[in-house]
C-alpha cells in the first residue's frame, strides 16, 4: 500500500490567522471565545462563539469574487493558500494529478439565512444570483481548485463534525488507489449566524455561560455545560511518500492509520461503541503502535466527554495505558466540520515541536473523565505518534493517526 505523507499545512481560527500563530496561541492557552459580534445575538440563549476576527477576505480573493462566496469559503481559501505555499511545489506541477478533498459540516448557512429573509420580505426576484453557488458545500472545493488550477478529483465530505477528519481519509484513499498523486484537504466552517446558533441552542447543545465567555468551553471539566461554536479552516497537502522524497519536499508526518464508523444509535447523542470502533480501526491499520498523544474530540458536552473517555480506556487497554489527551476546543471553540482539519494540523505541529497543547478551563475533576488531560498548561513531551478524534451528529466517526518521520 502506498505511504501517504503530509507536506504542507495551513490553519486559521479564533486564535490565529496562520498555523504558526494559531498553534502558539493554543499552546499558550489563549482563548478566542467571546461575545458574538458577527450578528446581534442578544436575544439568543447562547451569545458567545469563537469568531475569526480581523480577517479581510480581500487579502486572499479578488474583491469582485468575495461577494460570490460564503464566509466558510473565504476561510478555506486562506488556509489552502497557506498550505500550498508551504508545500512548495514547482510552477509546472502536474495539475491533472492533483485533487482536492473539501469538508464542511453545514456550508453556507449564513447565506441561506440571509436569502431566506430576503425571500420573505422582498420576494424571489431579490435573491442573490450568487446565493446557490456561494453556499453549496462543494463550492469550497470549487473555489479552491480554481484558485490553484487543480484538475484531479474534486471531492467533498459533509459528515457533520467528523467532516474534516473524513476529508483526510478520503484524500488518502484517492492517492492509495491511484486516483491522484497529490490531494489538498481543505476543511472549513463558518456557521455563526442567528439560525446556526439558535438551532444548536434549541437542542441544548451550547454552553450558556454568556457572562464568562473565556471559561465557557471546558472539556472534561465536571461543570461543562455544552460546546461553544467556533469558525475557521485548515488545509493539508497529502502526497505519496516516494514522490515527496523525490522532489525534496519537507515532510511533516506520515498518515499511518485512519478509521471510520457509524454509531447506528441516535441522531445527536454520541455512543461509546461507535467512536471506539473508529479508534480500533485506525489503530489496527497503523499496526497497533504506541500512541504518544491524542487530540480528543472533547466538545465540552457532558455525554461526549464521558463516552470518549470510556472509549479511550477500552481502545488502549485500560486507563493506565492511555496516552495523554487534550481538547483544544477550549481555545478555538468547536469548529464543526473544520474541527477535524484544524485538530489534525494541531496534532502534527504538537509532534513537530514536542509539546502537548493544554486542555484549558479544567477546574473541577469529573470522575467520569479521569484520564491525563494535560490540564491548563502545555507540556513538553517526545511525540512520535499522535491520534486525532472527530465524532459527528448522525453517529459518524473519524480517527486519524500520524507518525513522525
Amino acid at each position: 500500500m502506498k505511504r501517504i505523507v503530509v507536506t504542507g499545512m495551513g490553519m486559521i481560527n479564533a486564535v490565529g490567522h496562520d498555523k504558526e500563530s494559531a498553534f502558539k496561541a493554543i499552546c499558550d492557552g489563549e482563548c478566542g471565545i467571546d461575545i458574538i459580534t458577527i450578528f446581534d445575538a442578544s436575544t439568543q440563549s447562547a451569545q458567545i462563539a469563537g469568531e475569526v476576527k480581523g480577517f479581510n477576505p480581500e487579502s486572499v480573493m479578488d474583491a469582485r469574487e468575495v461577494k460570490k462566496a460564503d464566509r466558510f469559503i473565504h476561510l478555506g481559501i486562506k488556509a489552502a493558500q497557506e498550505a500550498m505555499a508551504d508545500a512548495n511545489f514547482p510552477e509546472d506541477f502536474d495539475k491533472e494529478r492533483f485533487g482536492i478533498s473539501a469538508a464542511s459540516g453545514i456550508g453556507g448557512l449564513p447565506s441561506i439565512e440571509k436569502n431566506s429573509i430576503i425571500l420573505a420580505e422582498k420576494g424571489p426576484r431579490r435573491i442573490s444570483p450568487f446565493f446557490i453557488p456561494g453556499a453549496l458545500v462543494n463550492m469550497l472545493g470549487g473555489f479552491v481548485t480554481i484558485d490553484h488550477g487543480l484538475q484531479g478529483p474534486n471531492l467533498s465530505c459533509v459528515t457533520a463534525c467528523a467532516a474534516g477528519t473524513h476529508g483526510i481519509s478520503e484524500a488518502a484513499k484517492t492517492i492509495m488507489t491511484g486516483g491522484a498523486d497529490q490531494m489538498l484537504v481543505v476543511a472549513a466552517e463558518s456557521a455563526i449566524s442567528g439560525v446556526g446558533v439558535g438551532g444548536f441552542a434549541s437542542m441544548k447543545a451550547l454552553s450558556t455561560r454568556n457572562d464568562d465567555p473565556k471559561h465557557a468551553s471546558r472539556p472534561f471539566d465536571a461543570e461543562r455545560d455544552g460546546f461553544v461554536m467556533g469558525e475557521g479552516a485548515a488545509a493539508l497537502v497529502l502526497e505519496e511518500y516516494d514522490a515527496a522524497v523525490a522532489r525534496g519536499a519537507h515532510i511533516y508526518a506520515e498518515l499511518i492509520g485512519f478509521g471510520e464508523s457509524g454509531d447506528a444509535n441516535h441522531i445527536t447523542t454520541p455512543s461509546l461503541e461507535g467512536p471506539l470502533r473508529a479508534m480500533k480501526a485506525a489503530l489496527r491499520m497503523a499496526g497497533n503502535p504506541k500512541v504518544d498523544y491524542v487530540n480528543a474530540h472533547g466538545t465540552s458536552t457532558p455525554t461526549n466527554d464521558k463516552n470518549e473517555t470510556a472509549a479511550l480506556k477500552i481502545a488502549f487497554g485500560g486507563k493506565e495505558n492511555c496516552p495523554p489527551i487534550s481538547s483544544t476546543k477550549g481555545q478555538t471553540g468547536h469548529c464543526l466540520g473544520a474541527a477535524g482539519g484544524i485538530e489534525a494540523v494541531v496534532s502534527i505541529m504538537a509532534m513537530r515541536d514536542g509539546i502537548i497543547p493544554p486542555t484549558i478551563n479544567f477546574e473541577h475533576p469529573d470522575e467520569n473523565c479521569d484520564l491525563d488531560i494535560v490540564p491548563n498548561q502545555a507540556r513538553k513531551a517526545e511525540l512520535n505518534i499522535v491520534m486525532s478524534n472527530s465524532f459527528g451528529f448522525g453517529g459518524t466517526n473519524g480517527v486519524v493517526i500520524f507518525k513522525k518521520i
